[in-house]
């Protein structure tokens, strides 16, 4: 039986705790997470190592009982390595194709800047048309699909940046912080007493929803209202950028659609038909951050993105 918005949204919201019984202090992310997975996108993760990218990841598929994998990725993946190949089968004398890691719910993208740009392109052209296509035959992906990828914000040496247009392609871009201490005095008594990162089970970490909940959670989403005034609060937003004198490049279109559909999923999660400006403030960083670029002498003089976006966020007027 399908679960109405209502038992999906009850579902849903049970996944912070589920996910909190393996990942600590990164409530934030998680929720991140779900609301790209409501509105069909995929997320960057920026943190540095050890702060449990990829088990919050293996914890929220297990949470939502969907299928997962990881790739690392290095100076020599092939796109076929990601997205998968034909391969020739002597006993049958033809070519038959075998599927690559990408035919999954939820991807882990390892360190996806340390790939060169014809894998990564691979993996974005498959986000983008949730398909692969070998030897022009199309093969959908499983639905729902998302892709995490992860950088790592503080060494660059041997990577291939994202380009503006491939980051483009991300809903959110999410910073994994280090967590708080009591956080991480939590992680250390987990490990002390026997914690172990890859048997979830044991962590008492179950599935709370599933592929069913997140499907009727995307139709609510659809039908969540929002005002001439809050879509007019996202355009000037969204323009305000374009004229920031610390920014060369502001948020463009895409940037004003993603930053609706999240503020949307966002309300519906919180248990409101409507959005809110709060809606839109909480995941302006998010949703633009990796949109903009600042100007070089902004960046020298020590300048952030999420300063400048501060600052737009004070100066347009929300509506009330």
């Amino acid at each position: 039986m399908t679960p109405d918005a209502r038992e999906a949204r009850a579902a849903l919201g049970r996944l912070r705790a589920e996910v909190g019984k393996a990942v600590v202090g990164q409530d934030a992310v998680v929720g991140g997470v779900l609301v790209a997975l409501l509105c069909g996108g995929h997320v960057l993760l920026e943190g540095v190592p050890g702060v449990a990218k990829t088990l919050l990841v293996r914890s929220l598929a297990t949470a939502l009982d969907l299928d997962t994998r990881r790739v690392q990725f290095t100076p020599d993946l092939m796109p076929g390595d990601v997205t998968g190949s034909l391969v020739y089968d002597a006993r049958t004398a033809a070519f038959n194709f075998r599927a690559g890691p990408v035919f999954t719910h939820l991807l882990l993208a390892d360190e996806i800047n340390r790939t060169p740009p014809k894998t990564q392109a691979a993996l974005l052209e498959a986000m983008e048309e949730r398909q692969v296509s070998v030897d022009g035959t199309p093969r959908p992906l499983p639905e729902p699909f998302l892709v995490a990828a992860t950088q790592n914000p503080i060494e660059y040496e041997g990577t291939y940046p994202l380009p503006e247009a491939q980051l483009d392609r991300f809903l959110l871009k999410l910073v994994v912080a280090l967590p708080e201490r009591d956080a991480e005095l939590t992680v250390l008594r987990a490990h002390h007493h026997g914690f172990d990162p890859r048997d979830l089970a044991a962590a008492g970490v179950s599935p709370v929803a599933g592929a069913a909940e997140l499907a009727a959670g995307r139709a609510a989403v659809r039908g969540v209202e929002v005002a001439d005034p809050v879509l007019a609060y996202i355009v000037d937003l969204c323009r305000a950028t374009r004229t920031a004198p610390a920014l060369e490049l502001g948020a463009s279109p895409r940037g004003a659609t993603a930053l609706l559909a999240v503020a949307k999923a966002h309300a519906w999660l919180n248990g409101r038909d409507h959005v809110v400006p709060d809606d839109v403030k909480g995941y302006t960083v998010p949703a633009l951050g990796h949109r903009v670029r600042l100007r070089a002498d902004a960046a020298l003089d020590g300048v952030t993105v999420e300063a400048v976006l501060g600052a737009v966020l004070a100066a347009v007027p929300a509506p009330r």
